[in-house]
């Protein structure tokens, strides 16, 4: 029954950063940076979702750190951000803005990408000023803007006011998670992950998400409970890639299919078949190569062009 916060060795095991700094967003609150990767490479931004930690993202940022700089944060309450009072997806959009400023050149772009409760940050931020200057194109992976626990499918029973209950009994509860053990890794695999996912993708994410303090997990339930983005989803004006997977119960392919159809500059929609809402675990080659696809076709440096900055490109 161990107590570690992630594995310690394998593909899933968090790399050694080059670099590492806290970051103070608008309301105080302290936001715990890694940078991996070339200084002067094309830059990527990973905001990962509720109850995870840049942990989430370790073979994303393995593969990527060798000719991009990628820069990946733990949302406030999460991995080595400190618990804050303020819970919300202003708050959320504050910490993405203050990384941005901290990390990024003035003009210069990335690729952001955000997975559930990171896609809906980049959501919530699609207005801020840092967003509009920095984000040269967006992944969204297996997220949502709005009604999320009546289209849940955690609870294996027709939709309705009593599934809706149930669910938001279940993902809002108190109770800590405990230690990593055999029925816990069942329990995860279930709710989160696709029947195929191998046993280090579910031991990986058992210990990331059982990591996450208790008061944490639940006062972020509460705010996916109420989230509404619909109109951020609008706002997203640059290319927009989105990847779900089809046994995906927390986020299910009706948010991603609607997230195509409202967003202005979609660039494409996967649906992988029998992968569940992890996605960046269970399908790390991919997700990982949507990425670097997206880096080097909006980043003029990854082609070897001057960086224009958006001012100019406006």
């Amino acid at each position: 029954m161990s107590r570690l916060l992630h594995v310690a060795d394998g593909p899933y095991a968090p790399p050694v950063p080059a670099h590492e700094l806290t970051v103070t967003a608008a309301d105080g609150a302290r936001i715990h940076v890694e940078v991996h990767g070339p200084e002067n490479a094309p830059a990527v931004v990973l905001a990962h979702g509720w109850c995870c930690s840049t942990a989430f993202w370790a073979a994303q940022i393995r593969e990527l750190a060798a000719d991009h700089r990628v820069i990946a944060y733990d949302q406030r309450g999460h991995g080595r951000s400190p618990a804050n009072p303020a819970y919300g997806t202003e708050p959320l959009a504050d910490d993405l803005e203050a990384v941005l400023e901290a990390t990024l050149a003035p003009g210069e772009r990335a690729v952001l990408a955000g997975h559930s409760m990171g896609g809906m940050t980049l959501m919530a931020a699609a207005t801020r000023p840092a967003v509009r200057e920095h984000a040269a194109a967006v992944l969204l992976s297996s997220t949502g803007s709005a009604r999320l626990v009546a289209s849940a499918t955690v609870v294996p029973m027709r939709a309705g006011r009593m599934r809706t209950w149930l669910t938001r009994r279940i993902l809002g509860s108190r109770a800590p998670l405990g230690p990593v053990t055999p029925l816990a890794r069942r329990i995860l695999k279930y709710g989160t992950m696709g029947p195929g996912s191998a046993p280090q993708m579910v031991d990986a994410c058992a210990r990331i998400v059982h990591a996450c303090p208790s008061r944490v997990r639940h006062g972020w339930s509460q705010v996916l409970d109420l989230l509404d983005l619909d109109h951020g989803v609008r706002e997203l004006r640059m290319p927009v890639e989105i990847v779900v997977g089809t046994a995906d119960r927390l986020t299910p392919p009706v948010h991603a299919r609607a997230l195509a159809a409202a967003l202005p500059d979609c660039v494409g929609l996967t649906e992988l078949p029998g992968l569940g809402h992890m996605t960046p675990v269970e399908a790390p080659d991919l997700v990982t190569g949507k990425i670097r696809a997206l880096a080097a076709t909006y980043i003029p440096s990854a082609r070897g062009e001057r960086a224009v900055p958006a001012e100019e490109s406006a």
